[in-house]
């Protein structure tokens, strides 16, 4: 089960990654790829938003396993706070291509009907916008 997991997250990932020969633009796979690490979150999928940042290099495991932890605590506060994030909406985004970074915008919604918009930074490497 854990392997269909991590094989559709790795699906979708593949899916924000850019193509030359794509009617998409920049700007509009940042703001999708944002919006899918975020909807990680929302289910509860902690791991794959982790690996959703971008890391020139390797990282021990057990930095990884505290990041996951910081992770589960941030949705715990959210569910303390607002009841928990319910929704996760693209606004948009502005990206550099020439620079390889970015900014998406996100209206995060909460049990509590409140909503917040969040700036994600970004970073496109080797073609996929990651987490800054």
């Amino acid at each position: 089960m854990k392997k269909i997991l991590y094989i559709a997250i790795a699906l979708f990932a593949l899916a924000s990654c850019g193509n030359k020969a794509s009617n998409v633009s920049p700007d509009e796979m940042a703001s999708r790829a944002a919006k899918l690490y975020y909807e990680n979150l929302l289910h509860g999928k902690c791991e794959a938003y982790v690996d959703g940042f971008y890391r020139p290099d390797s990282i021990p495991e057990s930095y990884r396993e505290q990041l996951i932890v910081s992770a589960k605590q941030y949705v715990g506060q959210m569910k303390k706070d607002h009841q928990g994030l319910v929704s996760v909406e693209a606004v948009g985004a502005r990206t550099d291509t020439a620079k390889h970074v970015g900014e998406a915008y996100l209206l995060l919604g909460f049990g509590d009907k409140k909503k917040e918009e969040v700036v994600v930074p970004l970073v496109l490497h080797d073609g996929c916008w990651m987490l800054r």
